[in-house]
């Protein structure tokens, strides 16, 4: 069953690869609208632009923390304005949310806002919220990090990145060293183990792709193509350098880029048991306000 093509799905497509409208509608119409699947092809037709790093960030909002000895919690409460997300009473939300998760470990958002803190949930709490500032506020996500075998570190980037990084072996300052890269490098996964089949399959049709067009323009231009023995090796050395991008143990570290995250944990006979790298408004498109087409309506009521 394909997915209406609206203009709306094919802006989030456009934001997402930076390829043309025309372009983009093609590639959903070819792929029933599936937006990831629409996404991978203009990829493969070399339509899309430079792949961006990161989900964009198109939400206001703040990444609150509470911790403990044991526990660090993370939770990304958003608003629409960045007026309203440096006020006290919006901070004193996020901080209330925080301290909850921390202390109750809930299994899902629900159960979270379902939580009570001074005779009210925390739902309640952000409806009163709502009502005060005039402005749709969400808890949108949280995460809760214990402690394993090692240090805990967070690490803040203003209040809109949040990490947290458990190591299973190590101490604080490597712990914090590891959560600012976390914050900077933005890793994906935790090693190459950690990346689903499917993503590396993607990958390795992206890259066969990219190889055949470069063939294709170096015969045009009377230059040799890969050989087809070479092929193979051309492939897995392109997918390595995909893992060492996405992956924490496959990066550079960020304060000595003559080595890597992992050589660094082993040179200190340590390892990274999880990290948690929260961004406001990962993966919200902010709605572009037309300023001039709101007057243009009102004046028409």
């Amino acid at each position: 069953m394909s997915t209406p093509i609206t203009a709306a799905l094919v802006k989030e497509l456009r934001d997402r690869t930076g390829a043309g409208m025309g372009d983009c509608k093609k590639a959903l119409e070819a792929t029933g609208g599936d937006l990831d699947k629409a996404a991978e092809k203009l990829r493969i037709d070399g339509m899309a632009k430079a792949d961006k790093k990161g989900a964009r960030t198109a939400a206001e909002g703040i990444i609150a923390v509470a911790s403990s000895d044991s526990a660090v919690a993370l939770v990304e409460v958003n608003c629409e304005t960045d007026f309203v997300a440096k006020g006290d009473d919006f901070k004193a939300l996020g901080e209330a949310a925080a301290k909850l998760a921390l202390a109750n470990k809930p299994a899902t958002l629900e159960a979270l806002l379902a939580l009570t803190e001074g005779g009210k949930t925390l739902e309640e709490k952000r409806r009163e919220f709502v009502a005060k500032a005039g402005e749709n506020t969400t808890i949108r996500r949280f995460e809760v990090v214990e402690k394993s075998g090692g240090a805990i570190a967070t690490y803040l980037h203003g209040s809109r990145i949040g990490v947290v990084v458990a190591l299973s072996a190590g101490d604080e300052e490597l712990a914090k060293d590891i959560a600012m890269h976390v914050a900077a490098s933005s890793p994906r996964y935790l090693d190459a183990a950690a990346v689903p089949a499917e993503s590396l399959e993607s990958e390795r049709k992206i890259i066969e792709a990219k190889i055949a067009r470069d063939d294709e323009e170096a015969v045009a231009n009377g230059k040799q193509a890969t050989k087809p023995e070479f092929l193979p090796k051309k492939v897995e050395g392109n997918l390595r350098k995909f893992l060492e991008e996405v992956t924490l143990l496959g990066q550079k570290f960020v304060k000595d880029d003559s080595v890597t995250v992992e050589k660094l944990l082993q040179s200190k006979k340590a390892g990274v048991a999880r990290f948690v790298r929260l961004a406001v408004g990962e993966g919200i498109e902010k709605k572009q306000v037309d300023f001039a087409a709101e007057v243009a309506a009102a004046s028409q009521v």
